[in-house]
């Protein structure tokens, strides 16, 4: 439709068919958001196996973001692997911590880490959205990867108001439940603590998936109070260095896309 004129902008097209309608004069294909957006996998942390810390230390190990990129983005021009809890490229970016997900993926070592938080053959329920392109690359790419690490992946896709509906669910897999989902933020709402709702650990009242870590809430409510950049920087990087909070990558595991928020809209 697009490429005959009939409509005039489209948002989140396929990656696909960008090489494809960059090719017709008539249609100009740019970056509207240069902060791009951050795609993630979110945990369920209230159920086996992702509320053992090990397990969600081992996919760390396992996933690489270059895939993702690709997947969603369809080449590597139209984005790039982002590190940090907070967007790349903006003051409180850093990737402290973030070695298990940055160096070379090591399929053995996430094997180990599995093995040591007991693993039983729990079904990993993955629910994702046909609907959604950006989901449904990432589901398809985490699915393949967990499988390789010999897990017990059941992904479940519908559409995507059927999966924001579903992710509210606070049941075990086996009564509707589910163990992974994904989506995207964009660059804006994860520039700091005070906006990143990704990275609460409010239990109970966090974003879905409702970690508990009382140490990350404490930590963001500090940087609230720090009045000077040197202090913000000390704490943004101490979240990262900390043990207990350093889990907070494995709440969210992010890529950036600068494409990811892109329009193809019509010249003239």
């Amino acid at each position: 439709a697009i490429n005959a004129g009939e409509v005039d902008w489209w948002e989140q097209m396929p990656p696909d068919l960008i090489p494809v309608l960059a090719k017709n004069k008539s249609i100009k294909v740019e970056n509207i958001d240069p902060l791009g957006s951050m795609g993630l996998i979110r945990f369920n942390f209230m159920f086996p196996p992702f509320n053992n810390q090990k397990m969600r230390q081992a996919i760390l190990y396992a996933i690489d973001q270059n895939d993702y990129v690709l997947g969603i983005a369809g080449d590597v021009k139209n984005g790039h692997p982002c590190y940090s809890y907070f967007t790349c490229g903006t003051p409180l970016a850093s990737e402290v911590g973030a070695e298990p997900l940055k160096g070379k993926r090591d399929f053995e070592k996430a094997k180990q880490l599995i093995k040591e938080a007991g693993y039983k053959g729990e079904k990993i329920v993955i629910i994702s959205a046909t609907d959604q392109p950006i989901v449904h690359s990432q589901s398809l790419l985490t699915a393949e990867t967990l499988r390789k690490l010999g897990l017990n992946v059941d992904l479940q896709a519908g559409d995507w108001g059927t999966l924001i509906t579903r992710r509210t669910s606070k049941e075990p897999v086996d009564k509707g439940g589910w163990s992974i989902f994904h989506t995207w933020l964009v660059g804006p709402d994860v520039t700091s603590p005070a906006v990143n709702f990704a990275i609460r650990g409010s239990g109970q009242k966090a974003w879905f998936g409702w970690p508990d870590d009382p140490k990350i809430e404490e930590l963001r409510d500090a940087w609230f109070a720090t009045t000077d950049a040197a202090s913000s920087k000390n704490r943004r990087d101490h979240c990262a260095d900390q043990p207990h909070v350093e889990r907070r990558e494995e709440i969210a595991i992010f890529l950036r896309s600068a494409r990811r928020c892109e329009f193809i809209r019509t010249a003239g």
